[in-house]
């Protein structure tokens, strides 16, 4: 596979998250008055949905049928590395407490980028 299919899917299985994310941290903050903390946990578990079908299938091109032993290790990966994300957005919202959720947010994630990465393709994906 050329990297630039490989990383390129990531890249974009990334992007999609982080706009899947967003749009329903957005929706559920200002639409539904949840607390930006509290409207992150389902934005989260949405986000990871999508990464994990283009990731399997863009970014290394899995070829096994997709399994829910194949989605556990995704998700405890995804969990880690969304940990180290929502452990920086909070940070990020305590520091500085006038700044945008969104912006909070998209700096969370590139942080929480290269945990994922290296988690995804190191066990979820090794074979492959």
């Amino acid at each position: 596979m050329s990297p630039w299919r490989h990383y390129g899917g990531f890249v974009l299985a990334g992007v999609l998250a982080l706009l899947t994310d967003a749009l329903i941290l957005h929706g559920l903050y200002t639409g539904l008055g949840l607390s930006p903390y509290l409207a992150r946990l389902p934005a989260i578990a949405c986000a990871m949905i999508v990464s994990w079908l283009i990731n399997r299938t863009i970014t290394f091109a899995a070829t096994d049928p997709p399994s829910l032993r194949e989605f556990a290790k995704f998700a405890a990966v995804s969990w880690f590395a969304q940990l180290i994300n929502y452990v920086v957005f909070a940070s990020i919202l305590m520091a500085m407490p006038g700044i945008s959720p969104l912006a909070a947010l998209v700096t969370a994630s590139l942080v929480a980028m290269f945990a994922s990465y290296l988690g995804f393709r190191f066990g979820v994906f090794r074979s492959t």
